[in-house]
């Protein structure tokens, strides 16, 4: 038997590449996605090979990442809950996606994956999957009761690894989990599962990597320009940038400024509640931009079909439907809402904040002659007109008023 796992080098699928091997008698192929993670990548290729890896993949996917899953999210507007910039969730697709093209590649008989049988990953793996390789077997060891026996917690997990000579970096008590890439880090579990404990005081200043709080970044704001073409940004500061670029130079801004940091208890797929804390700083500055651009580009009514989509497009992306049809049908009407939305956005970034600092587009729809409150050189809106568009809409709020006078 042949088995892809996902890979990170941890303590879960350090147990997870050994215990798998010895249980199947199998044939293990390490995976290991480069979405971003940076440091966490280090050593990690020998440090499969040295746990019984066969063969290991470590992929350089940022661009695709940026390219074809970020910044069509962008477009759309996404947001899970009013706040969660969904900076896991679009990832697990692109991870599975390149999984299933290993296997295929390696004639594996299955996928592997270490996400627990709480969370949304598993949905998430397991959905991409199905869409993209209906016939291949996946195994989820945290779903296996026997694991789940062997393994109940980290102290066993490091045992196991001490007896089979697996080396790993790791305590048996963990205060929280950590997920990175490009688009964010996610904090969550151990101290954090208590929703009164306050992840931003001051002591827990450490646990933050990707931004300086808002009380200590620079008491002077600085600014920046986004360039955007049909919905996607293609500039920063006057400098042509591919999307991986963009992120990289928001990230760094945003990060200096104390941008995106956001603390949430969010609403699983599986059906519990679950407080996260997470750093989106290039992320947060990127779809905030976006709505300022398409503020003077797009259409009312389309902006408002649009908008009436975003907690669905969300929720499908939260829940692991990227490859679904409904996202890709969602996805079409959200490009065809995106054709003039060029121009530029300047935005300011002070403290923890960011505050429309101007917009400008060749194909804006805002017209200062015609949203005056001084005489309209174009004549083009006759204020006269208003009075009957009041009175029609005023109608049938009259009708029903005189039927609630009559009912008393």
């Amino acid at each position: 038997m042949k088995i892809v796992l996902a890979y990170s080098g941890g303590l879960d699928t350090s147990v997870l590449l050994t215990w798998l091997q010895e249980k199947h008698g199998a044939e293990m192929i390490a995976f290991c996605a480069d979405i971003g993670q940076e440091e966490e990548l280090r050593g990690l290729k020998g440090k499969a090979k040295r746990t019984g890896a066969s063969k290991v993949y470590i992929d350089n996917l940022q661009e695709e990442f940026a390219r074809d899953f970020i910044f069509p999210m962008m477009r759309a507007g996404a947001i899970y809950e009013g706040q969660y910039f969904l900076g896991t969730s679009i990832a697990r697709p692109l991870i599975a996606k390149r999984m299933v093209e290993i296997a295929k590649k390696e004639k594996a008989d299955a996928i592997a994956h270490g996400a627990t049988g709480k969370g949304n990953d598993q949905v998430r793996f397991e959905l991409t999957a199905a869409a993209l390789a209906p016939g291949i077997e996946v195994i989820a060891p945290w779903r296996d009761a026997e694991f789940r026996e062997e393994f109940p917690g980290r102290k066993e997990m490091l045992a196991y690894c001490k007896r089979k000579g697996v080396q790993v970096e790791a305590s048996a008590s963990k205060p929280y989990s950590m997920d990175r890439n490009l688009l964010h880090i996610s904090f969550e579990a151990g101290i954090l599962e208590d929703p009164w404990f306050d992840a931003f005081a001051p002591k827990n200043k450490g646990m933050f990597k990707l931004s300086v709080s808002p009380e200590d970044a620079p008491n002077k704001a600085e600014y920046v320009t986004l360039e955007f073409k049909k919905g996607d940004c293609v500039a920063v500061n006057g400098k042509a940038l591919t999307p991986l670029a963009v992120m990289k130079r928001l990230n760094k801004l945003g990060g200096k400024h104390g941008i995106g940091r956001v603390d949430l208890v969010e609403n699983r797929f599986v059906g519990m509640k679950s407080r996260g804390v997470y750093e989106t700083p290039g992320g947060a500055i990127l779809h905030f931009a976006h709505r300022q651009m398409e503020s003077i580009t797009m259409d009312r009514e389309a902006m408002r079909l649009r908008d009436g989509l975003i907690p669905k497009y969300a929720e499908l992306v939260y829940n692991g439907f990227w490859f679904a049809p409904e996202r890709e049908a969602l996805q079409a009407l959200v490009e065809e809402t995106q054709r003039n939305v060029t121009g530029t956005v300047r935005v300011k970034l002070y403290k923890g904040g960011l505050y429309t600092a101007g917009r400008k587009s060749p194909v804006s729809l805002y017209n200062p002659a015609l949203a005056t409150m001084e005489a309209d050189p174009t004549q083009a809106y006759d204020q006269g007109d208003a009075t009957g568009f009041i009175r029609l809409n005023a109608l049938r709020l009259k009708v029903a008023a005189g039927q609630k006078k009559r009912r008393r």
